[in-house]
């Protein structure tokens, strides 16, 4: 019998615009690559000035503790204070005493200096005096229009102070400042560089060879230098909380490094497949680019829920992640296919197509057969490991996210310890008035208050506006103190006044959660339950979805409660514990953890739905899809874990919590939810996991996102030639991105 060849059809180029953007990245990627360095560039250049502009406060928009501040700032001269210990000899030694005026004098002629105190003169001079006689404090007021080297130069003068035994410690609210800036700037960089070099390592050993791993480490670090740009942009027009720009950071580094990851897997496999370079590039943008698309939105998606807060920190953190969320989209779409374009030839294509059967297939298969005790253990770790939460004490840090080997930190401990009548109040009543009206009111209201220790001082700011500190009984900010707040809200005498103090903050803080948090919870709900609806035409799996990333975030806040309230391994991590978590990282938590577990369901279920499509029962299809696609959640999990673990290794206590939450977040999500709780949850739900009502499933086939695109065949498979093709349809999808791919398509991008 005579065989008949088959005519060769040419290959077509990949439909749709991610396509068209492959190509056009291919074909300029030098214009492309200059775009981006120059990015770089800047981003580098303006990366200290973010750092710089930046504010480190996080008071409550419209509360009342913000107003206070706001009211106090707009009256007072002043920019804040630096300040000295001068600890040695006794106070009152005649050498000491010449050395602290000699030096308060020459201060008060400095510009930018509004008034200098010490312990040899004026009415503080016992409240500058330390109990044991052998330290005193010097205070120096600057006017709001002092610079950054006004200010320099009044510290350098204080650490001059010199006499026989004299030791000198420079701090204050200003010193304070600046230290954490130059320690956020500096625990970011820190970041980077542990990160960046570990990440290489672990895609060396993903993909096996070092021009494949290199490009996402490139991405990632242009995406970087995007964030920063972004970021600075931002600080032109809004206040930036110093605590923002590393979290902003860790966020675009993890996704873009793991964008860029599925981008150059599905560009291997296309290759393994036969395909040409430049085939390659296009059917990678077409559909990893189209993965990578639908990943941000769902992240995007999560981080909108923080604008429904009226703190400015969350508004902040929102606008500066949602724009790092589309740099690495962007650098993702763009710069890795032009990068492909130069060095895709030196990337080894795999050896063969992953396995329908290995050691995830057979940990589905032993989780099945016991689904429901599975399951119910699997929860109940969760809940547990969650509960510490429950307990979870708010606060507000302050100088103590600093580490204790900084000046500011150890002048402000001393302060507390040695100079209780300097230290600042744990509740401050700002009074719209004068000084007698705001004394009276100090004397027949506050001080017969339950709960009020002692009324320490009543200062008059201007002559319309005056201050009055409040002791309280216990801790600064613990239960006592509050309760002093809400009794001094009141009971206003009939003044208009303003409750503020760290105690007041944690209050207001409290009532916003309270108040807008189920608002934003909402949002970011009813968003992600209508992407995985339109994903999966499925109303069960979106709910269970959003079951086991509340049951994962849980844990994550659990461990974050365990170690920085109750101080686990706080000896291993190199902080103090503060006896609570700040206030708003729990929120931030959520929003990060969220947007990124919901990018590994995004990633499981898509697959599992693609072989359900096909036909597969559904154990088996879990069991497939999971093996597929399990070796890549993995890695891209792990990568995710050294980003965040990376940053956690900084000094900045705020950075610290962040870093190890999220961290945890990702760890547990991608391995006792996805590859435990999930297949057997699946697994009892069956073919109920599909269920939708009638009138839901007609909208899913008219508006469903799909998420695939035809792909033409390759001039290899038209010719007939032995390529290591998937018996699959060729699909898109973040599966697909990875070789393995996910059914549905939601337009021709």
């Amino acid at each position: 019998m005579r065989l008949v060849a088959t005519p060769r059809t040419p290959a077509t180029a990949a439909p749709g615009r991610l396509a068209a953007l492959g190509r056009a990245c291919r074909r300029h990627r030098r214009w492309v690559l200059a775009f981006w360095v120059a990015v770089l560039a800047l981003g580098v250049l303006i990366g200290g000035r973010v750092f710089e502009g930046s504010v480190t406060h996080t008071a409550s928009g419209g509360a009342e503790s913000a107003q206070g501040t706001s009211v106090v700032a707009a009256a007072d001269p002043s920019a804040g204070s630096i300040t000295a210990v001068v600890a040695g000899p006794p106070v009152d030694d005649p050498a000491v005493r010449t050395a602290v005026t000699g030096a308060a004098q020459d201060i008060a002629k400095l510009p930018g200096v509004l008034s200098v105190s010490d312990a040899y003169q004026g009415g503080q001079a016992a409240a500058l005096t330390s109990a044991s006689g052998n330290s005193s404090l010097v205070d120096v007021r600057m006017t709001d229009a002092s610079t950054t080297a006004q200010q320099q130069a009044v510290s350098h003068r204080l650490t001059g102070i010199q006499a026989p035994g004299t030791h000198v410690t420079v701090g204050g609210d200003l010193v304070v400042q600046n230290e954490i800036k130059a320690q956020t700037q500096s625990d970011t960089t820190f970041g980077e560089i542990v990160t960046l070099p570990l990440t290489l390592v672990v895609m060396v050993l993903v993909f096996g060879g070092l021009a494949a791993a290199s490009l996402p480490v490139i991405g990632a670090v242009a995406s970087v230098g995007g964030a920063l740009l972004a970021m600075f942009g931002f600080s032109r027009i809004m206040d930036l909380d110093t605590s923002v720009l590393p979290i902003a950071t860790v966020l675009g580094l993890g996704l873009s490094i793991d964008y860029a990851l599925l981008m150059v897997n599905r560009f291997r496999e296309e290759r393994g497949r036969g395909a040409g370079l430049d085939e390659a590039i296009e059917r990678t943008a077409a559909t990893a680019g189209r993965t990578v698309a639908f990943s941000g939105l769902t992240v995007a998606v999560a981080l909108s829920g923080l604008f429904v807060f009226t703190s400015p920190v969350f508004s902040a953190v929102a606008a500066a992640g949602v724009s790092v969320v589309v740099i690495a989209v962007l650098a993702a779409l763009t710069l890795v296919p032009a990068l492909l374009g130069f060095a895709g030839h030196r990337i080894k294509p795999p050896k063969q197509r992953t396995p329908d059967e290995g050691f995830f297939a057979r940990t589905v298969r032993l989780v099945q057969r016991r689904a429901v005790p599975v399951a119910l253990v699997c929860v109940a770790l969760l809940m547990a490991a969650g509960a510490p939460f429950l307990g979870a004490d708010m606060r507000s840090t302050g100088v103590a996210a600093l580490p204790t080997s900084s000046a500011g930190r150890q002048v402000a401990d001393t302060i507390t310890a040695d100079f209780p009548q300097a230290a600042p109040a744990p509740v401050t009543v700002v009074v719209q008035g004068s000084e007698q009206a705001a004394a009276q009111y100090a004397d027949q209201v506050v001080a017969k208050l339950p709960g009020v220790s002692g009324v320490r001082a009543v200062q008059e700011v201007s002559p319309q506006v005056s201050t009055i500190d409040v002791l309280v009984h216990g801790d600064p900010q613990g239960a006592q103190a509050k309760q002093v707040v809400g009794e001094l809200r009141d009971h206003r005498g009939g003044l208009t006044t303003y409750v503020t103090g760290d105690a007041a903050s944690v209050v207001d803080f409290q009532h916003e959660l309270i108040s807008r948090g189920p608002w934003a919870f909402g949002l970011v709900a009813v968003g992600t339950l209508v992407l995985l609806f339109l994903m999966t035409g499925s109303v069960v799996m979106p709910v269970k979805a959003l079951l086991m990333n509340v049951l994962s975030l849980g844990c994550s806040l659990g461990a974050l409660t365990l170690v920085f309230q109750h101080g686990w391994f706080s000896g291993l991590l190199g902080f103090t514990p503060t006896g609570g978590l700040e206030t708003f990282v729990p929120v931030l938590v959520f929003a990060f953890a969220f947007g990124l577990s919901m990018d590994y369901e995004v990633f499981l279920l898509a697959r599992i739905k693609e072989l359900k499509d096909q036909g597969y029962g559904c154990k088996q299809a879990v069991q497939v899809g999971l093996q597929q696609s399990g070796r890549i959640i993995t890695s891209a999990a792990l990568l995710m874990v050294i980003v965040f673990a990376g940053f956690a290794a900084g000094q900045m206590l705020m950075v610290k919590e962040m870093g190890i939450a999220l961290a945890v977040a990702v760890a547990v999500d991608a391995t006792l939810v996805r590859c435990l709780l999930v297949p057997a949850a699946m697994s009892f739900f069956g073919e109920f996991n599909w269920w939708a009502p009638a009138p839901l499933k007609r909208l899913y086939r008219r508006y469903g996102l799909r998420e695939h695109v035809e792909l033409p065949p390759l001039e290899a498979e038209a010719s007939g030639a032995a390529v290591p093709a998937p018996r699959t349809p060729v699909v898109a999808g973040r599966a697909a991105a990875m070789g393995v791919p996910p059914a549905g398509g939601w337009g021709q991008l």
